[in-house]
């Protein structure tokens, strides 16, 4: 039964869940988790429920989300600015997903270990990261410490350390330093979109390669690689940042709890507005 619960708390920071809220649709685990999880909600407005109900992870369910949700507001809006950084989430490398990654001068992948997981996978995670990006930090939980540290002993990585306190700031225990003896091209090509790898190409080159079609890609990857490694991995970057393109005065406005799932989905003005308007509402809920 607390399974179910604790799924749908899991369920309201969602993709579906806010696209549900702009579309000022009735939804039945919204209000499951409104009844089980917050005072008085007749009283209220959905953003004070979004609220109480957020409060709840923070003390008893830090989840992926509630990690991720932290670090776009206290590093991306905190430390940083929108103006002059761009987030990434769930970015494909090798065989691993980067939870979170902040690109402007330099790029840092972060990689978070909630409560909620296990360590099994980390080297290997932060193996692929370093193919592709030169800093790394591991995020995770006070009591997670000792366990990770002997992880990035063996590792001899130059990793970051950051931890989440039950108070929920960020913690530098230690700072990520550059590295770059793993970084692999081809790695790095398959993370751009045509347009992109089009454009590093030209800026390179002067030009695109006139083949056909059938040849077109390997010719490009080819041209890629020949490249030096510091002059494309720079151009990566340039191109990467420009990946993000939000409604930044609407973005602004956005409460604290809905900042990363709004900041993701790249809503329109009129979403923005939508999402507003529901927020502001008193709760009707079923």
């Amino acid at each position: 039964m607390e399974t179910n619960k604790k799924s749908n708390l899991n369920r309201i920071f969602t993709r579906n869940m806010l696209r549900h809220f702009i579309e000022g649709k009735t939804d039945n685990t919204y209000s499951a988790v409104v009844r089980r999880y917050t005072i008085e909600p007749e009283k209220k407005n959905n953003k004070e429920l979004i609220s109480e109900i957020y409060c709840e992870l923070k003390r008893n369910y830090r989840n992926e989300y509630f990690y991720k949700n932290t670090l776009l507001n206290k590093l991306l809006l905190g430390v940083h600015s929108v103006n002059t950084t761009t987030a990434l989430t769930e970015v494909s490398i090798a065989k691993s997903k980067a939870d979170f990654v902040l690109i402007n001068g330099k790029a840092i992948v972060y990689e978070i270990k909630t409560e909620l997981d296990n360590l099994e996978r980390l080297s290997s995670q932060i193996d692929d990261y370093y193919k592709v990006f030169d800093h790394v930090v591991v995020v995770t939980y006070e009591k997670n410490l000792q366990q990770l540290k002997k992880i990035l002993y063996n590792l001899d990585k130059p990793v970051g350390i950051y931890v989440l306190r039950r108070n929920s700031q960020l913690k530098t225990i230690r700072k990520p330093e550059k590295y770059i003896k793993d970084l692999d091209k081809e790695t790095i090509f398959k993370l751009l979109r045509k347009s992109e790898y089009e454009e590093i190409i030209f800026q390179h080159y002067g030009c695109l390669p006139k083949v056909t079609q059938f040849k077109y890609y390997a010719v490009c990857k080819k041209m890629f690689l020949h490249m030096p490694i510091e002059e494309s991995y720079l151009s990566v970057l340039k191109q990467l940042k420009k990946r993000m393109q939000i409604e930044k005065e609407e973005f602004a406005k956005v409460p604290y709890e809905l900042k990363f799932l709004s900041y993701f989905m790249e809503l329109s003005k009129k979403e923005y507005q939508e999402l507003e308007a529901f927020l502001n509402c008193q709760y009707g809920g079923v």
